[in-house]
């Protein structure tokens, strides 16, 4: 799958996943939404799931690379099949162990993993001296998520993990 990346720049640049993606030319990076090409947006905000079912609409996903604080709806207005990702963990220094808090490199692993891309989901996290944690971390709901036929099936398994989380 193409990556692509509509870029804030507003974060701490030595931590960057998508600058350094783009180093290593695994992504390009976009400074517009304008300039950003059609793809599954990434979006945290979205009102359907990532499901396997989107790997027809295009083979391009793309990311927002921003810093939480600033993630706000607006900046999420991009041209594209919007989706959020459903219940993970993050593995990144940062957000460790904490719940939807993915960096761009892993919604776009999650993502990749979801719609039938493990080996690509592998090779952009090799960067990462925990890239290979995240997916430790997130193997069984990924693999879950990836053997769903739709969003609704998705939002069931994502439920799952949250109900089992309350207990």
């Amino acid at each position: 799958m193409n990556l692509h990346v509509r870029y804030e720049g507003d974060d701490d640049p030595k931590k960057c996943t998508a600058r350094k993606l783009a180093r290593f030319d695994l992504t390009e990076l976009h400074r517009t939404a304008r300039a950003t090409p059609y793809g599954i947006v990434l979006n945290p905000h979205a009102e359907q799931a990532l499901s396997p079912a989107d790997r027809a609409e295009t083979d391009t996903l793309v990311a927002l690379d921003c810093s939480w604080e600033s993630a706000e709806r607006a900046l999420f207005e991009m041209p594209g099949v919007h989706r959020a990702l459903p219940f993970l963990v993050a593995a990144n220094p940062v957000n460790y162990g904490k719940p939807f808090r993915l960096n761009t490199v892993e919604a776009f692993a999650a993502g990749l993993c979801i719609l039938g891309e493990r080996a690509q989901a592998e090779r952009i996290l090799s960067k990462f001296r925990w890239g290979e944690t995240f997916l430790e971390l997130n193997e069984e709901p990924l693999r879950r998520y990836a053997d769903c036929e739709d969003s609704t099936e998705v939002v069931a398994v994502q439920q799952e993990y949250l109900d089992a989380g309350k207990e």
